[in-house]
């Protein structure tokens, strides 16, 4: 096959002397849907940002159809004819699809007319449909991201880059949009597809690339390779993919939700919503992003107030309490965005004391050669790789400040943890650790709550599951009265009798 993409030796050293990607060199060929597997920190978002011109590489040559190409920004790569969707899409919610199309061709020369006809043809050739006069801000998440795919398509584009497509989609919607990939790539389109899921780099993908540190680990035909053979060649070492659980009769409640209402727009509404989690066992809350979960959750927390209904912590009514009181009850709470639980431009030192200054300023004066012990003992612990305690946040790869914030809160021992999204963008590595810190949690007679897109994730973790859909609890039971299809029908808003 000819190649679409060629990667010649791309080094990438930023000022501060991190070297993000180091001699990097495969091909892509035409006409397949190619993955793209590493570490958090591999360097494979840094070598897709170079590929479509927000970067510079410092050195190394990209090939993009034969050609030898040099982009000076995102608008060089569109006209040579590469597509990003990104995990995060970027559309105007207020506008309308159509206009949403129209604004991304304006810098190509292409009139609304032109466009709209274009938009047409895209979604007769491909199945993906949507409503052009639809509002983007009314549309579920899998429909967005068909208008991002159809945005690209429009824009005429030949190489097709998705970051993380999955991470917010059911397992119906996953399901489309893979029927949807198979056609564009049997048209000929390249497809360069990068996710953390190794089910799903089997389930689509011809060939993938494994990066490490920086580097190429191999690129290999996917169908003659194991789940277990990739995630060797991500993290270098064997990788458990099931947990032992013990069995185990659950203890008292430890949180209880009571009718809760809070408020929130449209879908993320709460309306209702009774919960017990008791010590020693692990709810799982499965459900599409924006369903009234992040609202559920802050709740809780005391980050948001409630309309209506209880949150019992420990016996005690924390309703409407300040998150500081909530904490000082014993509820830890680890937010689905990292850029909510941490100061990215503060030092790991700093951000350990944003919820559990109290133990370190007797008196009012802050003991910082206490907190900066407390702080590489988290990070011996948890085993989080930084420069020192000082590092900032912000330079930690996704994976090591997760783990830093699940460490930050786990070391208060508190009895009933809150984890939103606990490994969502993780490695495999580092979910395998997460999840497997979550499990001792609950066999140490902890209360756990869990929330998750992620199917695998619940249902490897639940002891009971509870589906969240439009602000409300549709189904919940034992996490044995569930399986994949099932819960992904519930997710979409099916109840099933």
């Amino acid at each position: 096959m000819a190649e679409a993409v060629g990667f010649e030796e791309i080094h990438k050293i930023y000022p501060d002397g991190n070297a993000a990607l180091r001699g990097v060199t495969f091909s892509v060929e035409s006409g397949e849907i190619h993955g793209i597997l590493g570490e958090n920190g591999a360097g494979k978002t840094t070598l897709m940002r170079i590929l479509y011109g927000e970067i510079k590489p410092t050195a190394g040559k990209i090939r993009v159809f034969g050609r030898e190409m040099r982009f000076s920004g995102p608008w060089d790569a569109i006209r040579a004819g590469i597509g990003m969707v990104y995990q995060r899409f970027s559309l105007i919610g207020g506008f309308t699809v159509s206009e949403n199309l129209v604004l991304s061709a304006l810098p190509l020369g292409m009139g609304a007319s032109e466009v709209i006809s274009r938009a047409g043809d895209v979604m007769s050739e491909t199945g993906l449909r949507v409503s052009l006069d639809a509002r983007v801000e009314d549309l579920p998440v899998g429909e967005r991201q068909r208008v991002e795919i159809i945005k690209a398509l429009v824009r005429k584009a030949r190489i097709l880059v998705l970051d993380e497509p999955t991470s917010v989609l059911t397992p119906l919607e996953v399901r489309e949009l893979f029927k949807v990939l198979r056609r564009l790539r049997d048209e000929g389109m390249t497809i360069l597809f990068i996710t953390h899921k190794l089910r799903e780099v089997k389930a689509i993908t011809d060939r993938v690339t494994v990066l490490r540190r920086g580097r190429v680990v191999g690129t290999v035909r996917t169908d003659r390779v194991t789940e277990l053979d990739l995630a060797r060649m991500m993290v270098g070492r064997e990788v458990l993919f099931s947990l032992k659980r013990s069995d185990r009769e659950p203890g008292d409640p430890l949180l209880e939700i009571r009718d809760l209402r809070v408020p929130g727009e449209g879908s993320r509404e709460v309306r209702g919503v009774s919960l017990t989690v008791r010590s020693g066992e692990i709810l799982g809350i499965a459900g599409v992003q924006g369903n009234g979960q992040r609202e559920l959750v802050e709740a809780i927390a005391g980050m948001r107030r409630v309309a209506g209904g209880r949150v019992i912590l420990r016996g005690e009514d924390v309703t409407n309490l300040p998150p500081s009181e909530i904490y000082r009850r014993g509820l830890a709470y680890i937010p689905d965005m990292r850029s909510t639980g941490l100061v990215m431009d503060l030092d790991l030192v700093s951000n350990l004391l944003l919820t559990r200054l109290e133990e370190f300023s007797p008196g009012g004066l802050i003991r910082w050669g206490r907190a900066s012990e407390e702080t590489r003992r988290v990070m011996r612990r948890f085993n989080v790789v930084a420069a020192s305690v000082r590092t900032p946040a912000g330079r930690l790869s996704g994976g090591n400040q997760q783990k830093f914030m699940l460490g930050r809160e786990i070391s208060r021992e508190p009895d009933v943890i809150v984890a939103a999204e606990p490994t969502q963008g993780l490695d495999v590595g580092a979910t395998e650790y997460v999840r497997r810190v979550l499990m001792e949690l609950r066999d140490s007679g902890k209360a756990v709550m869990v929330v998750s897109t992620d199917l695998d994730e619940i249902m490897q973790l639940s002891d009971r599951v509870a589906v969240m859909y439009e602000g409300r609890i549709i189904a919940q039971g034992p996490a044995r009265e569930f399986d994949a299809d099932r819960l992904g029908l519930l997710m979409g808003g099916v109840e099933i009798a």
